[in-house]
């Protein structure tokens, strides 16, 4: 079974450029930080799901001009339509490579570089990992592994060319730390996923690039459906209020409260290889 973050397939891609982010070793820059991202383009994968066009919001918000990448593009036209005139609908199937250097390419000549890309898409297969089709593992794969991996390969050759640094984000879920039962065919690529931001922030620091990632959990949105909330909590005996609120806040996570993350790692010019928990607080899932 798989439920997507994105509209559609959710193989949706988004990143984010940001010049006035960026910076190479060595090389003492200003930055204006009225709005705090003004006059950076940034991509956003996934961009017609709930995180996706929440964090596009939020960059958008901050001054950004944001493209907002999805397999869906009358979702993400849709999506940008709700940001503004400058914000930029583009298709990107990110299982597919030539579809993300043509996306890339597009935000690239129209914003003129990439400098942040967010890397949201995904979606989460089920099955019990010694008894599940290896179809289904490659699948999963495919689109929450190597998508992430095209989509930055895709971002860092961009911001190579442009010799300013950049920086790449990614909604690695508490999956990759917290896996759950039956839920290996999703949390195994999540785990490739988080070791895959740590090795871009050891290869292209020295560039300034910097990678970082979220790690999020139970946020409404294509992956976790109004149907499963409510039938996951009638199976605890919760009401669906407190199935939300299930952390040490006692408080529901929002897609907002993660695009709020992904916007702080962008802003956090001395910070590479971290990786921000937004989920109310859960100790199993909290990195060690």
């Amino acid at each position: 079974m798989r439920s997507p973050h994105g509209s559609g397939s959710a193989r949706a891609s988004a990143a984010a450029t940001a010049r006035q982010f960026s910076g190479a070793p060595g090389v003492n820059r200003a930055f204006n930080v009225r709005p705090p991202v003004t006059s950076f383009s940034q991509s956003f994968t996934g961009a017609a799901g709930a995180i996706g066009a929440a964090t596009a919001k939020a960059f958008a918000a901050a001054g950004a001009e944001v493209a907002l990448l999805d397999v869906n593009l009358a979702a993400a036209t849709e999506q940008a339509k709700a940001i503004g005139a400058t914000a930029l609908p583009v298709q990107c199937d990110v299982t597919d490579a030539a579809s993300v250097r043509a996306a890339f390419d597009q935000v690239a000549a129209n914003f003129g570089g990439v400098d942040i890309a967010v890397s949201n898409a995904g979606a989460a297969w089920q099955g019990r990992i010694g008894e599940v089709d290896e179809e289904i593992l490659r699948k999963s794969f495919e689109l929450n592994f190597y998508g992430h991996q095209r989509v930055a390969q895709a971002a860092v050759k961009i911001m190579l060319a442009q010799g300013t640094g950049g920086c790449l984000l990614f909604n690695v879920s508490k999956q990759a730390v917290n896996p759950g039962p039956n839920f290996g065919p999703y949390g195994l690529p999540k785990a490739a996923l988080l070791a895959l931001m740590r090795q871009y922030a050891l290869d292209y620091g020295a560039d300034g690039i910097r990678a970082n990632a979220v790690n999020a959990d139970r946020i409404r949105s294509g992956l976790l459906t109004p149907d499963m909330i409510a039938a996951r909590a009638k199976a605890r005996g919760l009401t669906e209020k407190d199935y939300m609120g299930g952390n040490l806040l006692g408080r529901e996570v929002t897609a907002d409260d993660v695009a709020q993350a992904f916007l702080h790692q962008a802003l956090a010019l001395k910070t590479t290889a971290d990786v921000t928990t937004v989920d109310g607080g859960n100790i199993a899932a909290a990195m060690r």
